[in-house]
């Protein structure tokens, strides 16, 4: 007898016959087994077939179908046992075996389905037949087959479908979870695949947090990894992906290891934050909340990198005459003593420095400050009027317009479509 890797878990099922559930058990000794069967062939399975184990389980149960001729009676009852005793057993996602040889048309149908979630691995012992691929058993000087498959590496391509398109739709962690759950069912060769896709979902959906340095290194691991699978016959259309994940890692990139205490990238980041969150996600107050901040950061950039000065700790010496006064009256906080620039206020120390950036804001002032009072007024804002997708749309074009950058700039996520 073959011997392999003792398993988690096995479930076999049975009627009459128990050489097969012998030969299964005794081949993949598993820790924990349940027998799917009929009442009366519980007490065959005591008197004649537990005498005929070189081990058994550490565990032991089973799970009495009411009608073995019945798919919704086997299905019914297996769906409602299985899960909460693998649960008690711990047994983890995707370690279960299950042996069909000995059930009927309709168990075996119900435990297919009922265990489909947690299995990675279905075999079955049947009839030799030249030309079938398997491998050849004698059971009572009768030549058998050992048929075993893992229906999860056919199943994953449509459940990927799913993964690619909630990471389309930026449910980005709900796109790694996905992708995880495949990784831990799929037979081993098809892992790596799963493995870099959920580690490109989860670094993705870092970057979305503002964690760089984490999505960064993320991205850089699954691109490696992406390369690799295309190599030994992953989907060709991993490829098409790369080009734009590798331009995101190289935008993550310069953005980490800018040394600058005012990093030119984040403001661009900010600015394709928000519209993915109008876009994409449909969320407007998220995406008006990156907008303003976008709108803040390319006026602190320009202020430091033009003027050496520090937004949330400026001298009021450094500021345009006319606003020194003001700086000290209204901007000094009581508790450190420094001096924080609120975001009109730094516009106008950059028109009052002779900043063109300055004065290009003083001339969008008529349009912006009706969007800027949307922003206030809104719930993540300072008030309590939800904020309008359109108001939204409306401060993107003028921010991209007052900082002079081209949409296309942007970093873009990229599109999944693995068939």
């Amino acid at each position: 007898m073959a011997q392999e890797q003792p398993v988690q878990a096995l479930v076999v099922a049975l009627t009459e016959e128990i050489e097969c559930a012998v030969y299964s058990l005794n081949r993949l000794r598993p820790d924990a087994a349940c027998f799917v069967l009929p009442e009366s062939a519980k007490p065959m399975v005591e008197r004649e077939l537990q005498p005929k184990l070189s081990q058994i389980p550490r565990r032991w149960d089973w799970i009495v179908v009411p009608d073995v001729e019945s798919f919704p009676a086997c299905y019914v009852t297996i769906a409602r046992s299985l899960p909460a005793l693998l649960e008690t057993w711990g047994v983890e996602a995707g370690a279960l075996v299950v042996d069909l040889s000995g059930a009927t048309a309709a168990m075996a149908a119900g435990l297919a389905l009922a265990a489909m979630p947690h299995a990675s691995r279905v075999v079955s012992i049947i009839g030799a037949r030249q030309g079938r691929d398997g491998e050849t058993v004698t059971l009572d000087g009768v030549e058998r087959q050992w048929i075993q498959a893992n229906p999860w590496d056919e199943a994953a391509r449509g459940m990927r479908r799913e993964g690619c398109a909630l990471f389309n739709r930026g449910a980005l962690a709900a796109a790694a979870a996905v992708f995880r759950q495949i990784e831990q069912r799929v037979s081993g060769g098809l892992k790596p695949l799963y493995r870099a896709l959920a580690d490109l979902a989860d670094g993705y959906d870092l970057w979305e947090r503002f964690q760089h340095r984490q999505a960064w290194e993320k991205l850089k691991a699954s691109i490696k990894a992406l390369e690799m699978a295309t190599l030994f016959g992953g989907p060709v259309e991993v490829k098409a992906c790369l080009p734009a994940i590798k331009g995101n890692s190289a935008f993550l990139e310069k953005l980490v290891l800018d040394p600058s205490e005012v990093k030119e990238s984040v403001a661009l980041d900010l600015l394709a934050h928000a519209g993915r969150r109008l876009r994409v996600t449909n969320d407007a107050e998220a995406a008006m909340r990156s907008l303003v901040r976008a709108l803040e950061a390319v006026a602190q950039r320009r202020l430091f990198t033009a003027h050496g000065i520090k937004t949330w700790d400026v001298r009021p010496e450094q500021l345009p005459h006319a606003l020194q006064e003001t700086c000290r009256l209204c901007h000094m906080d009581d508790i450190d003593g420094k001096y924080r620039l609120p975001l009109q206020a730094q516009f106008r120390a950059l028109a009052g420095l002779g900043d063109q950036l300055g004065q290009s804001f003083l001339r969008e002032w008529p349009t912006m400050k009706p969007l800027l009072d949307a922003a206030n007024r809104g719930i993540l804002g300072h008030g309590f009027e939800p904020v309008k997708a359109e108001r939204v749309q409306q401060l993107h074009e003028a921010v991209i317009r007052l900082a002079s950058v081209a949409e296309s700039s942007l970093p873009q996520f990229p599109k999944l479509h693995l068939p």
